[in-house]
């Protein structure tokens, strides 16, 4: 049975781990027939109101609110290691963007959380899979930049253009479906990316994915 790590970024698409993107993809990881384990970040997170989008002005642990989703099962990202799995994947959503780096705020030019670039970093030297999903491949674009990575994030102009100043490469990609680079080993679907796609269409894409993912592993 195959290790896969995910790496969460709190419970919510507006500031954390978009929960169908998530929840898809651990099950997806599932039935493919890998043994799952959760990872976060232990940082704060500033709070948004999913209702009407706005900030709330309240902070809340990362660690805390991915275990929402993991049904308490996570730890902290600092204790994920390379040598302990064959493969770790990324789920999107803002927090992606916001707590293990800030994309959302200085594209290209982002910081990333030293521990998830440690972590993306030490699957990379260590030739093991790296999944990526919605707006999650550009915080891998930031960081394997320099590998000349292929990402996809679907078809939107805007963000591409930031991509492609990390030295990325970008290829378009329908929401039920995945790329792949086989050079870096790095798989990756744009999911809510198309923010009017059905949980089916974004499940189909994640699926193909997290199937990639173990067989690579």
């Amino acid at each position: 049975m195959k290790k896969i790590a995910v790496v969460l970024s709190g419970s919510g698409y507006l500031d954390g781990s978009e929960i169908t993107e998530a929840v898809s993809l651990l099950i997806a990881l599932n039935q493919a027939g890998a043994e799952v384990s959760c990872f976060a970040p232990e940082v704060e997170l500033s709070v948004v109101n999913h209702i009407d989008g706005k900030a709330t002005g309240e902070k809340r642990s990362v660690l805390v609110e991915a275990a929402r989703i993991a049904r308490g099962h996570v730890q902290s990202l600092s204790k994920l290691h390379a040598k302990d799995f064959d493969a770790v994947a990324f789920p999107g959503g803002f927090g992606a963007a916001k707590n293990l780096c800030n994309w959302a705020e200085k594209g290209a030019k982002c910081d990333v959380n030293p521990e998830a670039e440690r972590v993306i970093m030490d699957f990379f030297n260590a030739s093991k899979p790296i999944g990526a999903i919605c707006i999650a491949p550009a915080l891998i674009a930031r960081v394997l930049g320099k590998q000349k990575v292929t990402v996809t994030i679907g078809e939107d102009a805007g963000t591409i253009a930031e991509i492609l100043k990390t030295g990325a490469q970008h290829e378009e990609c329908p929401v039920d479906d995945y790329i792949t680079d086989r050079e870096t080993k790095v798989v990756s679907t744009p999911a809510y990316m198309y923010g009017d796609a059905k949980p089916n269409q974004v499940f189909a894409g994640i699926f193909g994915l997290a199937h990639e993912l173990v067989e690579w592993a």
